[in-house]
C-alpha cells in the first residue's frame, strides 16, 4: 500500500536473502533485528576493531551498542521521526555483560526518555559474534501521537535502566516488560525459600506470573487509563517450555477468557536472580477511538495460545507455532530425511506464513503488509529454511525478521520456529 515504506537491501551480508531493517507504516516506524554488522557487506570494521589487536580501544560491547544506536537515529530520521517519539524497545541478549554496555550507551543516546523496554537472555543471536540485538517501534511526530509518560508508583524501575514503566500515545498504552521485583530484586513476597519443596502450593513461575499481573500489569493498565478488556498484546517469557502452561493457566484465572494476542517462549535469563518471568502489554485505552477487534480466523486448534485481535490498523497475531490440524508439527516425518533442504525450517515456517496469511485475509490485507517478524527459533542455523520459505511465498520482499535462539527447544516437539507477526491493514 502506498503508505507503507521501506528501508531494504536485496541481498543480506552478501547473501541472496532480502531484508528490510526499517518499516514506515502510516504514522508508525518500525525498527526490526538490528544487530552490530553492516547489512549489506556482513562485518564492520568500527564494530570488529584492528585486526591484530580487536580490543584495543572502547569495549566490544559498547561499541556494538553505539553502531546499532547510531544506525538506528539515522533511519528513524530518514522517516522524520527520533528517539523522543520511540514508543517500545526489544532487547535480546547472549550474555548479561551485554546489558550493562547497551544501556549506557543507550542512556547516553536517548537522554531523559527511553521508552517502555523488555530485556531479556536468548541463547543466541542472529549473527554467531552478535551481543546486542535490538528493536524499535516509534511514531512520526504529530500533535495526535504525543506521548504520555507514566509512572504509577506501583510499578518501579529498576536501578540502571532508565525507562519509562508505561507511556501512551494516540489510543494505545504500552507497558515494559514486567517483573516480580522491585528496583533492586525480587519481591519478598514471591520468595521461595531454597529448602522449601512447596507441597501442594503454586510453584515459583505461577507465583511469579500472578505478582505480574496483579500487582505490576493491572496498575500500568489503570494508570494508562485502560483496563483488561482493552488489551491487544502480550509477550510472556519464561524459562523452558515446560513453564509455560502454568503461566498460561495462572494468565486464564486472573485475566480470563478477554481475547488477547499471546506469545510465549522459552528464555534464557533474566535481568534479576531469580526471577522467572517477564510479561508486557500493549493495550487500548478505554473510550479509544479505535475498536477492538477478535478476527475469526480458521487456524489449528494448538498453533497458538491466543486470539488474532486488530485495534485499527494494526493486526496482532498471537506466536504461530507449525502445528497442524491432526496436533502434529508439519513435515516432521520427512525432516530428518531432507534435512540437507532444510526441509523442516522450509514447511514449518511455510506452513506459519500460510497462518499468517489467513490473518491477513481476514483483516483484508496480505503479507505484504507484516511490518514486524519475530522468530524463536530452536536452532538459528535453520534460518535459512525460513528465508527460503518467506521468499518462495513473497519473492523479493523485503523481510522485516529479528531471529534470536531459545534455550532447550519449543513447546511442540521438533518445532523449529514460533513467528509473531505485525501486520498493517488501515
Amino acid at each position: 500500500m502506498s503508505d507503507i515504506q521501506a528501508l531494504a537491501i536485496d541481498t543480506l551480508a552478501g547473501t541472496g536473502v532480502p531484508y528490510a531493517s526499517a518499516i514506515k507504516a502510516g504514522p508508525w516506524v518500525f525498527l526490526t533485528g538490528h544487530e552490530a554488522f553492516d547489512f549489506a557487506t556482513g562485518l564492520s570494521p568500527e564494530v570488529e576493531g584492528p585486526e591484530g589487536f580487536p580490543s584495543f580501544g572502547a569495549p566490544r560491547m559498547r561499541r556494538e551498542a553505539e553502531f546499532i544506536l547510531s544506525r538506528m537515529r539515522k533511519q528513524l530520521g530518514e522517516f522524520g521521526s527520533d528517539f523522543k517519539h520511540s514508543v517500545r524497545v526489544d532487547q535480546y541478549y547472549p550474555v548479561f555483560e551485554a546489558v550493562r554496555a547497551y544501556q549506557l550507551a543507550r542512556h547516553g543516546e536517548f537522554g531523559d526518555y527511553i521508552p517502555p523496554s523488555t530485556s531479556v537472555l536468548m541463547k543466541r543471536l542472529f549473527n554467531a559474534r552478535s551481543s546486542i540485538c535490538m528493536s524499535m517501534i516509534a511514531v512520526v511526530p504529530d500533535k495526535d501521537y504525543e506521548i504520555g509518560k507514566l509512572y504509577p508508583k506501583e510499578v518501579p524501575v529498576p536501578i540502571g535502566s532508565y525507562f519509562v514503566p508505561a507511556i501512551t500515545c494516540n489510543d494505545f498504552v504500552f507497558v515494559a516488560g514486567q517483573m516480580a521485583t522491585d528496583e533492586n530484586a525480587l519481591d519478598p513476597s514471591v520468595r521461595l525459600p531454597k529448602e522449601l519443596r512447596s507441597w501442594g502450593g503454586p510453584n515459583a513461575v505461577r507465583r511469579q506470573t500472578e505478582f505480574v499481573i496483579k500487582k505490576r500489569l493491572e496498575p500500568a493498565l489503570v494508570a494508562g487509563g485502560s483496563s483488561w478488556e482493552n488489551i491487544l498484546k502480550a509477550q510472556i517469557y519464561v524459562p523452558t517450555a515446560a513453564d509455560i502452561p502454568d503461566a498460561l493457566d495462572v494468565w486464564r484465572q486472573l485475566v480470563g477468557d478477554i481475547p488477547c494476542a499471546i506469545t510465549a517462549v522459552p528464555t534464557q535469563g533474566f535481568g534479576f536472580i531469580d526471577g522467572i518471568v517477564e510479561i508486557n502489554l500493549l493495550a487500548l485505552r478505554n473510550g479509544a477511538r479505535r475498536k477492538k477487534e477478535v478476527l475469526n480466523v480458521k487456524l489449528p486448534a494448538m498453533s497458538s495460545y491466543g486470539q488474532c485481535v486488530r485495534a485499527g490498523e494494526l493486526v496482532f497475531a498471537s506466536g504461530l507455532m507449525p502445528v497442524n490440524d491432526d496436533g502434529h508439527v508439519v513435515g516432521k516425518a520427512q525432516a530428518g530425511a531432507f534435512d540437507g533442504l532444510a526441509h523442516g525450517a522450509q514447511t514449518q515456517a511455510l506452513a506459519v506464513l500460510e497462518y499468517a496469511e489467513r490473518i491477513c485475509k481476514v483483516a483484508g490485507t496480505t503479507m505484504a503488509n507484516v511490518v514486524r517478524a519475530q522468530y524463536f527459533m530452536a536452532d538459528v542455523n535453520a534460518f535459512p529454511g525460513v528465508a527460503l520459505a518467506w521468499m518462495s511465498r513473497q519473492g523479493k520482499q523485503a523481510h522485516p525478521f529479528v531471529c534470536v535462539q531459545v534455550p532447550d527447544g519449543l513447546p511442540a516437539p521438533g518445532a523449529v520456529l514460533t513467528a509473531d507477526f505485525w501486520i498493517y491493514a488501515p
